[in-house]
């Protein structure tokens, strides 16, 4: 895969290299803060466009500490009408309230939500009573509301939202389903502080499928940190596979991968 390095002095004011692997687009920074900056611009940008084109906007939101400084970033803008825009997300955990400090829901309600108020954010409901009507339920959301940006972070083991290696579908018939977690992710949840034991992580969660993500026009993947070397690595240079799910991202003409330098140390 080729490099070329370029500066782009209208948003940000470091080198920014950039390539592509099949069909994604790949930018490395200097560090997590430029990718922020730049990554929200862009997302500004293409939530407008959709705005000026159709009169709304809607996206799906990630969360996780790759998303922070971004939706600080976000949040910091008053260059977009957010009340002509709708959000959704991508996973929640089987069992947990909303006002768990691990949901996702509360997450994306304090950065996100409240900052910006947008015309709609629908929630998936983890504590539901019923999570298969809960999965029917945001389905039919979904199919009402074309997504023209889904923002995504990338796992240690290569999962996008929460479809693990294991049961990973490239043409999962279903849009939402419950999915059990693995080991690997939710030890990964206990290492990132979201839970203080391993125990305490839920064993199942509702998430968004390959195939949804898909649907959306633009895809943002951040994998930011020396955290991610391993898995950015596998990404780019394993076959495109369940059992990397992320690297599906490679048949999506309209994805962007953002990396920093310690994110491409590996390859």
């Amino acid at each position: 895969m080729g490099r070329k390095k370029l500066t782009d002095n209208k948003k940000i004011d470091q080198t920014l290299e950039t390539f592509a692997v099949d069909s994604l687009s790949v930018r490395v920074y200097p560090d997590g803060t430029t990718l922020a900056q730049d990554a929200a611009q862009m997302a500004l940008e293409c939530l407008g466009k959709a705005i000026e084109q159709q009169g709304s906007a809607a996206a799906i939101l990630a969360t996780g500490n790759s998303q922070l400084q971004f939706l600080d970033a976000i949040a910091s803008s008053n260059n977009l009408d957010w009340s002509k825009v709708t959000f959704f997300h991508l996973d929640e955990y089987v069992g947990i309230a909303a006002e768990h400090p691990a949901s996702f829901r509360r997450y994306l309600r304090d950065r996100a939500e409240r900052p910006l108020n947008p015309k709609t954010f629908h929630y998936l409901q983890g504590d539901a009573p019923n999570p298969l009507a809960e999965c029917e339920r945001y389905t039919q959301l979904l199919q009402e509301q074309p997504i023209d940006l889904c923002c995504l972070g990338v796992g240690a083991n290569g999962h996008l939202a929460f479809n693990e290696p294991d049961v990973a579908d490239f043409d999962d018939p279903q849009r939402v389903k419950p999915i059990e977690l693995a080991s690997a992710t939710r030890q990964q949840q206990v290492d990132s502080g979201c839970f203080p034991t391993l125990d305490s992580v839920p064993q199942f969660a509702l998430t968004l499928t390959l195939p949804a993500i898909c649907t959306a026009k633009n895809l943002f993947c951040f994998a930011p940190g020396i955290h991610k070397a391993a898995i950015a690595r596998k990404m780019l240079k394993s076959p495109i596979s369940p059992q990397c799910p992320a690297s599906i991202l490679r048949s999506h003409p309209q994805a962007t991968l953002f990396l920093d330098r310690d994110a491409v140390s590996q390859l």
